[in-house]
């Protein structure tokens, strides 16, 4: 198991970007098999999994450290300086001597804490740990900055490649401003942008976090809700038929059924079955959700009405063939959360949605229906950038695609 330690003047449950970053690093790199240490000058233990060490001379809001940067301001290099510069080598060695990678958030580049920044650089020069430099902001790009700059040593340190190190930006436009503060190619730095967590940012319930996990829910595309109980009125079957159509041109396409059998007719549980036969027989087993077959221990699931309102902050539209209702609640729901609807022409439908709604005949041809939903996502811009973040900018897609292999390059 590797060890992998990340440094910052500030860590967790401090709020900024960066600590953001480093939160969602933190844990999914444990996840993924990594002994993670975070050190910083503030903060507290965050994850049970992450060793936390904090360094006081690391703030950058340390006393110290603001002192000696009062009079480095000034174009002045105070012996003060020296003094924190060595005293931060000997703290951190011992704690990144048996680390493969150290990440390096902002130290490399911004003038926050120069003594830092100095012991860092003796650290690389030394070959204690590769180290990653982590760049979110240039003091030398900066005009509220460099005022408080200066020609010469440890400010030219801010503005210098230095030999060994990984350099990352979170854009390709800082990736640009970077290469010309330390004159060197742009391809010899990486981008890896932030990103956003998509439980936290909707509030998923925990059960329906389990649930998205377990059925790779953040994949689907699209991801189509009925929420019904499983009865015949319900006509299930002519949505998985449009399961199936719709498959043969988006090949994750899924659908989720929330409810169970209905409970006042015995005959529901054989309707379930000859459901899950046709699934089968129209190969779409893994496209097809009846969420009553996943609880806990074999038990059937639960479906609760915040897993509902969750699942459909999670779709991308309503699918409600029913030949019969007495209103049709799921369309007003699909209304209030935005969500496109395709629904069965019957009266109450009609009545509440009207022409807001695609309807079609609940006895028709399912694949006219499906040509109909890939024509309205054709040109749903909501529904392309969504899944474009879904694809590129969650946490989980960036430490995959970027910051692992990132890590391994540095690791050799």
């Amino acid at each position: 198991m590797n060890h992998l330690a990340i440094l910052h003047y500030a860590a967790p449950p401090i709020v900024g970007g960066v600590e953001s970053t480093i939160y969602h690093h933190a844990r999914l790199l444990t996840q993924a098999g990594y002994r993670v240490r975070v050190i910083a000058g503030r903060g507290e233990p965050f994850h049970p999994q992450v060793a936390f060490y904090r360094v006081s001379e690391v703030d950058s809001r340390h006393p110290e450290v603001m002192a000696v940067g009062e009079v480095l301001a000034q174009g002045e290099v105070p012996p003060a300086f020296a003094v924190l510069r060595d005293r931060l080598v000997e703290r951190l060695t011992p704690l990144l001597r048996d680390v493969q990678v150290c990440i390096v958030h902002n130290a490399i580049t911004l003038h926050k804490n120069l003594p830092l920044t100095a012991a860092l650089h003796r650290l690389s020069e030394a070959g204690v740990t590769r180290f990653i430099a982590w760049c979110h902001d240039f003091a030398w790009r900066d005009a509220l900055y460099t005022p408080d700059l200066h020609p010469g040593y440890p400010w030219d340190l801010l503005r210098t490649p230095w030999t060994g190190v990984r350099y990352v930006v979170v854009s390709a436009h800082r990736r640009g401003q970077l290469a010309a503060l330390l004159g060197i190619a742009e391809a010899e730095i990486a981008v890896v942008t932030p990103g956003v967590d998509v439980a936290e940012f909707l509030k998923l319930e925990p059960a329906t976090r389990r649930l998205v996990e377990r059925l790779d829910l953040l994949t689907a595309d699209p991801l189509m809700l009925l929420p019904a109980r499983i009865t015949r009125r319900k006509n299930i079957e002519f949505a998985v038929r449009v399961t199936a159509a719709l498959t043969r041109h988006k090949p994750q396409t899924t659908l989720v059924v929330t409810g169970p059998p209905g409970p006042h007719n015995p005959t529901n549980v054989a309707y379930l079955r000859s459901l899950q036969a046709l699934r089968e027989r129209l190969g779409v087993r893994e496209r097809v959700h009846f969420l009553y077959e996943h609880g806990e221990g074999g038990e059937p699931l639960h479906v609760s009405d915040a897993m509902v309102a969750d699942l459909y902050r999670l779709a991308d539209l309503l699918l409600f063939p029913s030949r019969r209702e007495g209103f049709g609640i799921p369309v007003l729901e699909a209304g209030l959360a935005r969500l496109p609807v395709f629904a069965a022409d019957i009266p109450p439908v009609e009545e509440s949605a009207g022409a807001l709604a695609y309807r079609f005949d609940p006895d028709g041809d399912p694949t006219s229906v499906a040509q109909a939903i890939l024509a309205h996502l054709a040109e749903d811009t909501a529904y392309h950038l969504r899944h474009r973040v879904l694809r590129r900018f969650t946490w989980q897609a960036i430490l995959a695609e970027r910051v692992i292999p990132l890590i391994q390059a540095e690791e050799g």
